[in-house]
């Protein structure tokens, strides 16, 4: 079992940045792959990023690459979403996930967390 808990959002203007931490408890943390998602009013839930259990692997949606950073410490069981040079576009809740059933980047984990809302003025 694995509860996860997001901090970290808020309103920005754009071209600033945020970091997003997701913190985590239970014991199948340090052995599973973990993302980042969105969701904006109207739109489905989409992947942000994703990294492998050992942090040695990282995947972006191609609307994030060069801006976002993904990373994760298994010692302090946290995941964490550096976002630079926010966008408008980018205003979304923001959810942290563990254990994907199927793949990293599609939205099907067996854990997810409340969400933190993230908004980027113009």
């Amino acid at each position: 079992q694995v509860q996860l808990v997001e901090s970290g959002g808020g309103l920005v203007q754009t071209g600033n940045s945020l970091r997003l931490s997701c913190a985590a408890s239970g014991r199948t943390f340090n052995t599973t792959a973990m993302g980042w998602f969105r969701q904006a009013p109207g739109k489905e839930r989409e992947f942000v990023a994703g990294i492998t259990w050992s942090g040695s692997m990282t995947y972006y949606a191609d609307s994030v690459k060069g801006r976002f950073i993904i990373s994760r410490d298994n010692t302090k069981n946290a995941l964490y979403l550096q976002m630079n040079s926010l966008k408008p576009e980018d205003t979304a809740v923001y959810y942290c996930a563990a254990d994907p059933r199927v793949a990293i980047r599609t939205a099907i984990y067996n854990y997810w967390g409340q969400g933190t809302q993230v908004t980027v003025s113009s």
